[in-house]
């Protein structure tokens, strides 16, 4: 018999990885391996002392079993952020849906030998996952994880997405930079037409403009 490895620095379970900030994590599921790069890039982005952190992943086939494809989860602790990114993702057709990240599913991610795993087990697997990377922002500074797994790409025609690859989040983030950091009126910027309903984008070569023409 011998190891599934692609080569013998591979990570095995049982394994105790330690973070750049310090923490350490026991390796649980080596499929879970999405979010242990995520967990480094994230305390590597606290370093500068951001205003905000967005992150957004594919990070979990469970979010696809609780949402499905019409929203992308969205998690965070900070109110205000909070309520500004649902309000984007309204106004740009890009839906949220907040999840919660109480500190009672931290236990769930309790290790012997390390200070924790890097998966929860079957239950609340998409909480899990954002509960794990939660531990690798500052508490001062506000973070918010979209897990888009669900919304960033599609094998046939869904909801006015053409198959293949969504952009999922582009629109909704611009719209949140814009409202919170651009200026004064952009701030105050009044949702477009049709906000809240999912985008529908036109067939190639068609010419959104032709019916408005006049002959």
């Amino acid at each position: 018999m011998t190891e599934n490895l692609p080569s013998g620095s591979a990570t095995r379970p049982g394994d105790i990885l330690r973070f750049r900030n310090g923490k350490t994590v026991e390796v649980d599921n080596t499929d879970a391996e999405g979010r242990l790069v995520l967990a480094d890039a994230l305390a590597y982005a606290a370093k500068f002392r951001p205003d905000v952190i967005l992150d957004f992943a594919t990070l979990t086939g469970a979010v696809l079993i609780a949402l499905g494809h019409e929203c992308a989860a969205l998690f965070t602790d900070d109110e205000k952020l909070a309520t500004e990114l649902l309000a984007a993702g309204e106004a740009r057709g890009e839906r949220l849906w907040r999840l919660p990240l109480w500190d009672d599913y931290r236990e769930n991610l309790r290790s012997e030998w390390a200070d924790m795993k890097n998966t929860a087990g079957r239950t609340a697997g998409t909480i899990g996952a954002a509960v794990f990377l939660k531990e690798f922002v500052p508490k001062e500074i506000a973070w918010a994880h979209i897990d888009i797994a669900g919304v960033a790409h599609f094998e046939k025609e869904h909801a006015g997405y053409a198959a293949g690859a969504t952009g999922f989040g582009v629109a909704l983030t611009m719209d949140f930079l814009k409202r919170r950091f651009g200026t004064s009126s952009a701030r105050g910027v009044r949702p477009r037409a049709g906000a809240g309903k999912v985008r529908r984008r036109m067939p190639r070569g068609s010419d959104p403009g032709a019916g408005a023409r006049k002959s």
